[in-house]
């Protein structure tokens, strides 16, 4: 999520417009059919703006979560993105102004790095990470919620299934690498 308009959004991650989607599995469903078009080498992105921010969504991909996109893109803004895959792979990345203020695994939040790796450690416990002293031996714990709890502290904005259910997104595309 970041402070600037879907359309901003867009241009700074390189991409081109797509048509407008309502609700999120008509955003999945783009998403795998332009993978399948451009032989893999454009990735769908979703935008809604809420509140002061707006929300990106990416079903197949994470250009918006990755360091060598997000971080330019963070120019003159705060960008902040939580990234997960079916294989459970997991990124936090908290970036203000190109400058990377936080970046941790939410399944392993004791690991972080960045300029403020420790800013954050107090909403990090309220948000409800478990830290490696919290966490018993047969709990598996992959950190989601508290992922999406923390951009809310960051950035006031609530995501709910209703969001993404009702909401018509502003999509677009854009080269992948």
């Amino acid at each position: 999520m970041n402070e600037w308009p879907s359309e901003e959004v867009l241009a700074r991650l390189g991409g081109q417009a797509e048509p407008a989607r309502t609700g999120v599995a008509a955003i999945v469903e783009a998403a795998f059919d332009l993978m399948d078009q451009s032989e893999n080498t454009r990735q769908f992105i979703a935008m809604a703006t809420v509140g002061d921010w707006t929300l990106l969504i990416e079903p197949v991909g994470h250009l918006g979560a990755t360091e060598e996109r997000a971080l330019p893109a963070s120019a003159g803004t705060r960008w902040v993105s939580h990234f997960r895959n079916i294989n459970g792979l997991a990124s936090f990345l908290w970036a203000q102004d190109t400058t990377e203020r936080l970046t941790f695994e939410p399944g392993v939040p004791d690991r972080r790095w960045g300029a403020t790796p420790d800013e954050l450690l107090e909403p990090m416990h309220h948000s409800g990470f478990q830290f490696w002293d919290e966490i018993s031996e047969t709990e598996q714990y992959l950190g989601g919620e508290a992922a999406f709890a923390l951009a809310e502290h960051l950035t006031g904005v609530r995501i709910t299934p209703e969001l993404f259910e009702t909401t018509t997104f502003i999509c677009g595309s854009a080269q992948i690498g």
